[in-house]
């Protein structure tokens, strides 16, 4: 082209070549992350899925020579079967899919529905860090619809290296492949902020009322990680602490009755404690015979709640002597669930939309 040839104007106030490819601009994207899920119980799904979780430096801090033989030879070899048989106890057969996976699709797209309608420029997706649909995958997606700038958004309200650096690595990983950008922000742990504590306490509280049973003890369990970890900085567990203090002080309950709890422990290290099974396990022995649990870390429910809480540690209490045991959901996609995520992803769009 040159200089001399014809320009068009475009939407009354730009202009571009008569030549110019189409280009989608203008738009921004929210893109809700969590933490992943197999595509299937079988064994060669779930292997998958573990193998790039288990290989995250970020998850397992082990020097490779000595985790990758451990993986490799043992592990991989046994958990997926195990891990599949977990998954099968609560798979959604009907969208034969996990739990997880229903739940961030359903927050994003009810998401999508308030925010667009608000402001057509907003898209909103989702994503998996591990598993499908992949980071990577998403943000080009995004892009080529022409969302310029997009909130990258880790559904962790505590943060953790673990998780929600993780989540940041990987979109660092796929942005270093692009040639043309977008601007990104990336939404901050949530674990102290007003409408995260309002949306917990108002979802605690319904829940024990729609109980058939007036819990003794309400443990708020918080999935685990190595006690090493925190003891290398990682703030995870105080985030942890203060959820569980603002919750308390919100609803006016003391330390005795809202208990906090760590769960899902993986390998020989010592992890953060007190540990959800152990608890529950010395609760129903002292005679404690009705416990409810919340688990304020997770989002949305997934195997970590449905099957290790709600099957596995109330199993665990009834075969101790505990009666009535009950897991409280996850704030998921409920009305309460959407009014604190559409408030926190408002807050982070500011500027833009």
């Amino acid at each position: 082209m040159n200089q001399h040839q014809a320009i068009r104007p475009v939407g009354g106030t730009t202009a571009r070549p008569t030549d110019h490819p189409a280009v989608k601009s203008g738009r921004v994207g929210v893109l809700l992350v969590n933490l992943g899920t197999p595509d299937g119980t079988d064994f060669a799904s779930v292997k998958r899925y573990l193998k790039e979780f288990l290989s995250d430096p970020r998850v397992i801090e082990i020097p490779r020579p000595v985790w990758w033989p451990i993986l490799h030879l043992f592990v991989l070899r046994t958990r997926p079967k195990t891990s599949g048989e977990a998954y099968a106890k609560i798979w959604n057969r009907e969208r034969n899919e996990s739990p997880l996976r229903t739940i961030t699709r359903a927050q994003a797209e009810k998401l999508h529905a308030v925010l667009s309608g608000a402001d057509p420029r907003i898209m909103v997706d989702w994503a998996m860090r591990y598993g499908t649909p992949a980071i990577g995958d998403r943000l080009r997606h995004l892009q080529a619809e022409g969302c310029d700038r997009i909130l990258v958004a880790p559904l962790y309200p505590q943060y953790s290296a673990t998780t929600t650096a993780t989540v940041v690595d990987q979109v660092s990983l796929a942005l270093k492949k692009m040639r043309w950008q977008p601007a990104v922000r990336v939404l901050p742990a949530y674990y102290d902020q007003p409408a995260y504590i309002d949306a917990l306490a108002t979802s605690l509280q319904e829940g024990v009322a729609a109980l058939d049973f007036e819990p003794q003890v309400v443990l708020a369990s918080y999935h685990g990680m190595p006690k090493r970890y925190l003891e290398k900085g990682d703030p995870y567990y105080c985030h942890a602490m203060k959820t569980s203090r603002l919750l308390r002080e919100k609803i006016g309950w003391d330390e005795t009755f809202l208990r906090t709890t760590f769960q899902s422990r993986f390998g020989k290290a010592e992890w953060l404690k007190p540990y959800t099974i152990d608890t529950v396990t010395s609760l129903a022995k002292e005679g404690v015979k009705r416990v409810a649990v919340i688990t304020p870390a997770f989002s949305a429910d997934c195997i970590e709640t449905l099957e290790e809480i709600a099957m596995g540690n109330a199993e665990a209490f009834h075969e101790h002597g505990g009666e009535k045991f009950a897991l409280i959901p996850s704030l998921n996609d409920s009305p309460v669930g959407m009014t604190m995520l559409e408030s926190i992803v408002r807050n982070e769009l500011k500027g833009w939309a």
